[in-house]
């Protein structure tokens, strides 16, 4: 009966020296995570508000050009509707057909500019490219520096829950703007 009870104690012990080796091994391989407020950086990042403003101001060149055609082709139909009674019928077909070629035109002019791959888009990738290779390369750099595993980003929703002071936005920012 005694023997029995130290040979339950024992295996107790050993039980409980290998769960806390394995618990032991098992934090220490987990490494060390921290996150990026990829949002924050774009909005904070100096460099990266100065392409964004570009862009808008590209943007707003372009979208008054096109606001300019759209008027007047709303002006052309106007005037054809005003007009369309005392037109003879080979009058009407050709104004209808040059009303129809003008937005036909407008539209694939508004298409090469905002659609897919249009200009708007290449344009934008042009000036954040380089940008988001900086940001790329901090970020690399200050995970090594720090010993980092894993850095998530919470604006892709990757992150469910985290604790503030592993937020590594601040130290990327910082390093960036060294960069200047």
């Amino acid at each position: 009966m005694q023997a029995n009870r130290v040979w339950r104690s024992l295996l107790v012990v050993a039980f409980t020296v290998v769960a806390l080796v394995t618990l032991a091994a098992a934090a220490h391989a987990e490494g060390k995570i921290g996150y990026i407020d990829s949002f924050r950086i774009r909005k904070e990042f100096k460099e990266f508000a100065e392409a964004q403003a570009n862009f808008d101001k590209e943007i707003a060149v372009w979208q008054a050009g096109l606001d300019s055609v759209r008027q007047e082709l709303e002006a052309a139909a106007a005037e054809y509707q005003r007009q369309r009674l005392i037109l003879s019928e080979d009058a009407r077909t050709r104004k209808e057909d040059e009303l129809r070629t003008a937005e036909q035109k407008f539209q694939e002019q508004t298409n090469a500019l905002f659609g897919p791959d249009g200009q708007a888009e290449r344009r934008n990738a042009e000036l954040v490219k380089p940008i988001l290779e900086k940001i790329n390369a901090v970020l690399e750099k200050v995970a090594i520096e720090n010993n980092y595993d894993y850095i998530f980003d919470t604006v892709n929703g990757n992150i469910a829950y985290s604790r503030k002071e592993l937020d590594l936005t601040d130290t990327i920012l910082a390093e960036l703007n060294k960069l200047d």
